[in-house]
């Protein structure tokens, strides 16, 4: 079974290499148009809290991730 990213991928080779539409690209490999247009947003403070996640982790190794969600709420 292929994941979505992957059909996604395949679509955007299809579509810079074989010079094929996107809407013949998508349909054929089973992927949205928006799936295949979507651009993941990344911020600054996701990072810092994905920091403060794994320091927090390390030092308390027996918390969950409810804890651990209320602890730096």
């Amino acid at each position: 079974m292929v994941k979505p990213s992957q059909r996604r991928e395949m679509a955007k080779q299809a579509v810079s290499s074989k010079g094929v539409s996107i809407r013949l690209a998508c349909s054929a490999l089973c992927v949205s148009e928006t799936c295949y247009r979507y651009q993941a947003v990344t911020s600054a403070e996701n990072a810092t809290i994905a920091d403060w996640l794994m320091r927090l982790t390390d030092n308390q190794r027996n918390w969950g991730f409810g804890l651990c969600f209320l602890y730096l709420r």
